[in-house]
This record gives C-alpha cells, structure tokens and sequence, in this order.
C-alpha cells in the first residue's frame, strides 16, 4: 500500500529486454535520486509512477524492477529513459498524508489541459467512461502516483473530464510538470469508491433496500 505522497523524483536509466519474445517485459534500472535506499531489501515494493514494481536488485543509489508486458500495456512512463514518481511502500507507524493508495494502475487518462491559474496550476484529464463513474467532487484520484483531490466532474461522450488543481509545491517535486495537453497519465481511482460500488451492487442483487 502508498499513501500517494511522492517521496523523490528518480530517473529511470536503463530499459533491458527480458528476452526476446515479443511478448518478453523489461528490466529497469532506475535512480533513487532522494529517496532514500537504507531500509529497502530484495523483493519490496516501490511505486513507480503510480505503479507497485518489486525491486529484483539494488545498490546504493538504484534499484532494478522486472516489468511485465502486460504492465507495460497498461501504463505509461515505464517503457523509456525518463524521469518516474518514486514512494516507498507505506508502513504502519507512517502518517498516511494523500489516501489509501494500491499501486495498481486502472487505466490511463489524456490531459486536456495543463496551464497557470494564479499561483497553481489547472489539470484536466479525460479519464475513460468506465472510470469516470468512481470519479467524485472532492473525491480522491492517483495521477502517475500523486494523490490528488478532484475539483470538477463532467461526464461526456468520448469518457469523463475531471479537473484538480495543483499548488505550486506539487508542480515542483512531482514529474508533473512535465505533463501538456495530449500527455497520457496512470489512473488509479479511490480504493473505497470502488469497494462502495462493489458492496452496494452485490445488496441490488440479493434484494436488500
């Protein structure tokens, strides 16, 4: 489990083929820039861009992850050399400062629009139809691993627009900035809205008011 909270932008450095199978994953090689490694074995979780991935080895300063093909179809930012969102996986002591976040990616938006409002920043993002229903003001949604509050909902046609604003601080040390109009991004909805949706189909079900 995260919290959504990135703790260092790292870097990923080198993208290895598993084989040569089409269908093989990929090895990274990605640098921890701050976040620190200390406490971290083989076989832990970190969220990379909103994505749990297993660290198969580690140095001081990096740490490699195997990625699946499937994965890779179904996110972004893991597939190039690039900068990544880095959080290690919660422990129980921790202050849980975003939500409750899995790390498992639920499909990927399109930003919309990326721009300045006064101090902060306006995200849009065009989520797809079948995510857009766990979508709510002031609802949580992890975007490439940041946790964030939605501002606006509008349900269209082509999926579901939601808005988030971001402060100034967020742009900075999230690899957020990087994103303009066309960006994909990984979605990861609210972890109780999609317990809610699942508790209150099963009572439709089984007759109960």
């Amino acid at each position: 489990m995260f919290t959504g909270i990135v703790a260092a932008v790292g870097r990923i450095d080198a993208v290895k083929p598993l084989g040569t199978d089409p269908d093989a994953g990929v090895r990274l090689t990605v640098q921890a820039g701050a976040l620190d490694l200390a406490d971290v074995g083989i076989g832990d979780s970190i969220a990379i861009q909103g994505a749990c991935m297993t660290v198969v080895a580690k140095t001081d300063a990096s740490f490699d992850v195997d990625v699946s093909r499937e994965s890779l179809n179904c996110t972004v930012g893991l597939a190039e050399p690039g900068e990544v969102n880095l959080e290690k996986a919660l422990t129980a002591h921790e202050r849980l400062g975003g939500h409750i976040v899995s790390g498992h990616v639920d499909g990927l938006g399109t930003v919309t629009r990326f721009a300045p409002v006064g101090e902060s920043h306006e995200l849009r993002v065009l989520a797809p139809r079948e995510i857009g229903r766990y979508l709510a003001y002031k609802g949580s949604v992890t975007v490439n691993g940041v946790s964030l509050t939605v501002n606006s909902v509008e349900d269209r046609e082509d999926g579901c627009e939601f808005s988030i604003n971001l402060i100034a601080h967020t742009v900075e040390v999230t690899t957020l900035k990087h994103l303009a109009p066309g960006s994909k991004v990984n979605l990861e909805i609210d972890l109780i809205a999609r317990y809610t949706e699942r508790m209150l189909s099963s009572a439709s079900l089984m007759g109960r008011p």
